[in-house]
């Protein structure tokens, strides 16, 4: 299955749902949106992951640079991941947890949640 990358704003925020593999081979496609999105001024950023059913170590390191990238700029990274095994793209937080990184990420069941400035993030 191929990438798949939409955009959509929210107030401030800039959102990415993406749907399918982050591999070696899309991880390139989703790094560049997330380097779109900062040459165009945008400063919050939220990566819906919740349709993303397999994330490798090129994924995950496409996910920290964007971490890195964001606090560069002085800006903030919001990910939405699925917390149950029997959803869509719990793979991801599955991946993020067994490398140590999860904690690095303010992380969010869902887009509305991640938008809204009084929401808290689920806990690593």
């Amino acid at each position: 299955m191929t990438l798949k990358v939409d955009k959509d704003e929210r107030g401030l925020w800039t959102v990415l749902h993406i749907t399918g593999e982050l591999d070696l081979v899309t991880s390139p496609v989703v790094r560049q949106h997330v380097h779109d999105a900062v040459a165009a001024g945008r400063r919050e950023l939220v990566l819906d992951l919740s349709e993303v059913f397999f994330c490798d170590s090129s994924g995950v390191g496409v996910l920290i640079a964007s971490r890195k990238l964001m606090r560069s700029c002085q800006g903030r990274l919001h990910l939405i991941l699925p917390a149950h095994g029997a959803e869509e793209g719990s793979h991801v937080n599955r991946v993020l947890a067994a490398l140590g990184v999860r904690r690095l990420f303010d992380v969010y069941s869902d887009v509305s949640e991640a938008v809204d400035e009084e929401a808290q993030p689920l806990s690593a």
